[in-house]
């Protein structure tokens, strides 16, 4: 097995860094990552007892590790409002905030009980409205926020004509379209701290290719059976080949989050053959992402989609 890959982290004790799909795969990793480093890890989780049992692991490599897990379910509204208006209440500042949950490729249409398509919600709407909904505190932390895309994001284009998908749905069409959508939207979100002076620093992360769970069997999502790319991602992963771990795909948004020299608006991934594995470092953006007129659009059409405005800051 070859060397796991690691980066330099500064040390992070007494910051509060919130991780979205931290229950498994890269998402675990990020946040123990993170722990490593001395942060105080508050983890949303949509099943909180999976939620606990990844904090119990985390904490077995780094026992004096401080988690919160507290639910969430991105895919409502009702639950981001409520997980928010809490950590509001609470008051303190969030210094980090990586939005890496995600779903992938349901092979037919789901719809939440909001009435979004259902990777259009998890993976755009429901990070949209997080990250609104606790600009208050991002503000106060002049944090870091850090947006994990796909190497799907450099392909198709965000379906504005048919955002949920009510007509021909195409799964891996709607994936890309939900996760261009939030990579216009991180960029986005830079340009208004500019604008405004939250002094938040917004940037992107892909995690190149990894066996996780986004193309395992998953019943709830129409899914009996793992797919056949990822048991030959497993397998490749297993060997060291081409694609990387878990571990290593948590490198690339830990390092735009916490690096020194991760700038906000920019992109960071693995820098391996064809950005699918090894350590991370600044990526060419990807040209569906350049344009500051649809990071602008699909600002106000996620305004309009989920009733979550974002009132104006002071400096």
């Amino acid at each position: 097995m070859p060397k796991p890959l690691d980066i330099p982290v500064p040390d992070l004790t007494g910051k509060l860094a919130l991780v979205t799909g931290a229950s498994d795969g890269v998402g675990l990793e990020v946040a123990a990552r993170l722990a490593r480093a001395g942060a105080d890890i508050l983890m949303p989780a949509r099943n909180p007892q999976k939620g606990e049992a990844a904090a119990t692991q985390i904490r077995g490599r780094t026992p004096e590790s401080s988690i919160r897990v507290l639910p969430l379910d991105l895919a409502s509204l009702d639950s981001i409002a409520t997980l928010t208006a809490r950590l509001n209440d609470e008051g303190r500042p969030i210094d980090l905030l990586i939005a890496n949950a995600g779903v992938m490729n349901p092979p037919t249409r789901q719809v939440t009980a909001d009435g979004f398509e259902l990777q259009l919600a998890t993976n755009h709407l429901g990070h949209f409205a997080l990250v609104a909904q606790l600009l208050p505190l991002l503000v106060k932390a002049k944090a870091h926020v850090t947006s994990q895309v796909s190497v799907a994001a450099d392909q198709g284009a965000v379906n504005w004509d048919d955002p949920n998908w009510e007509h021909g749905y195409d799964p891996m069409k709607a994936y890309s379209s939900s996760k261009i959508a939030f990579g216009l939207f991180a960029r986005e979100l830079q340009r208004r701290s500019d604008a405004a002076g939250w002094g938040i620093r917004s940037n992107l992360s892909h995690p190149g290719i990894t066996p996780t769970n986004l193309l395992a069997a998953q019943p709830g999502m129409g899914r009996s059976t793992d797919t056949t790319a990822v048991k030959f991602i497993r397998a490749m992963s297993r060997r060291g080949i081409l694609f990387g771990t878990p571990s290593s795909a948590a490198l690339a948004p830990v390092y735009a989050a916490t690096s020194p020299d991760a700038r906000g608006g920019h992109l960071y991934g693995p820098k391996g053959f064809r950005h699918l594995s090894g350590l991370p470092a600044e990526q060419p953006m990807y040209s569906r992402l350049e344009s500051e007129n649809d990071g602008g659009r699909v600002w106000d059409l996620s305004e309009q989609l989920t009733g979550v405005r974002v009132a104006p800051l002071g400096r």
